[in-house]
């Protein structure tokens, strides 16, 4: 099983089923998959009632939408965890200027060779674990700055927890 189908299986846990709750900026969401995105992935259409989504039907969309658009297979095992699904909840530019930022490198939204080099230093000078830890410290600090987050932050902190303690998992060499 490759890193991507590990993290989406992870992701999709927390993600959860169909779910249309009036605060939630997202509108009509199935499998962590908005309606938007659906739509836009699928040429301006929904091919399928948002109720009915299943594994297949966004699997191809968070592969490209979100793990691909933040290089995740150039990240190390367990933080690319934290990446995607950072990319899945508040999107994949976000989740990348976050790298950047804590790496010390150009904050501009991709990943590139540039980050992922700086990446590979940040993580030889810290390790792993730490590399994690402070990458979802920063995480934490942006939901907690979010208006709903009196609405959501409950489960965004819960997210964030169990993500961490699977990332952590992963990074263990076997």
């Amino acid at each position: 099983m490759s890193d991507f189908n590990k993290c989406l299986q992870i992701i999709l846990h927390h993600e959860g089923g169909y779910v249309n709750h009036p605060e939630d900026p997202g509108g009509e969401t199935n499998l962590g998959v908005t309606k938007r995105v659906y739509a836009e992935f699928n040429e301006g259409k929904c091919p399928k009632e948002m109720k009915d989504l299943e594994f297949e039907d966004v699997e191809p969309i968070y592969r490209k939408n979100y793990w691909d658009r933040t290089n995740c297979d150039m990240i190390h095992e367990g933080l690319n965890l934290c990446v995607f699904d950072f990319a899945v909840n508040a999107g994949p530019g976000r989740a990348a200027k976050y790298l950047q930022d804590m790496i010390g490198t150009v904050v501009d939204g991709g990943i590139g060779p540039k980050t992922i080099a700086a990446l590979g230093k940040y993580v030889d000078e810290h390790g792993i674990d730490n590399t994690i830890e402070e990458y979802q410290r920063r995480r934490q600090g942006y939901y907690e700055s979010l208006s709903h987050f009196d609405t959501f932050g409950k489960g965004w902190t819960r997210r964030v927890e169990e993500t961490t303690d699977e990332a952590y998992k992963m990074s263990i060499p076997v």
